[in-house]
């Protein structure tokens, strides 16, 4: 039977809590991680955790439900936050000049950078909810904190 996207994030937060507990280094976590997030079926799915344990706290997690529309609209404010700072300077300058010029605000370019870098965004968004980004750029995210708690615990001092 096919997986869903809920049931996919469901054995990657069960491979994160495997990952917390120390029952996966992180080359195992990353792995698996992968292989996650590309399964196709409950089968291939189910492989990726038969050998952890199974915790009451694992088990209430995953009858929850799963944010999906948070982690959507994380990755979709991630893609355009910079798009939003740099048209507000933009329009910023635009206004500033505006106010300090002799013939008033005239022409506004700021739509030129506004404009094109727009539809580019608005294009990569569709594609990007379409084709699961948020769930790969949730990964990385894991992916790299999981090497930075790791580099962090190789630091520390026994």
């Amino acid at each position: 039977m096919r997986a869903a996207d809920n049931d996919r994030q469901a054995v990657a937060d069960r491979l994160k809590s495997a990952l917390d507990e120390g029952r996966l280094d992180l080359h195992e976590y990353d792995d698996r991680l992968q292989r996650a997030y590309a399964a196709k079926t409950y089968g291939e799915l189910e492989r990726l955790t038969t050998d952890l344990p199974v915790h009451q706290q694992m088990v209430a997690r995953q009858q929850q439900p799963q944010p999906g529309g948070d982690l959507t609209r994380r990755w979709v404010i991630h893609v355009w936050d910079e798009y939003v700072t740099a048209v507000a300077i933009c329009v910023a300058i635009w206004v500033i000049a505006g106010l300090g010029g002799d013939d008033g605000f005239g022409y506004f370019w700021p739509a030129w950078v506004a404009g094109p870098w727009g539809l580019l965004l608005i294009w990569q968004t569709v594609t990007g909810v379409a084709q699961g980004e948020p769930q790969k750029w949730q990964a990385k995210n894991e992916r790299k904190k999981a090497k930075k708690e790791l580099k962090q615990q190789k630091e520390l001092p026994e």
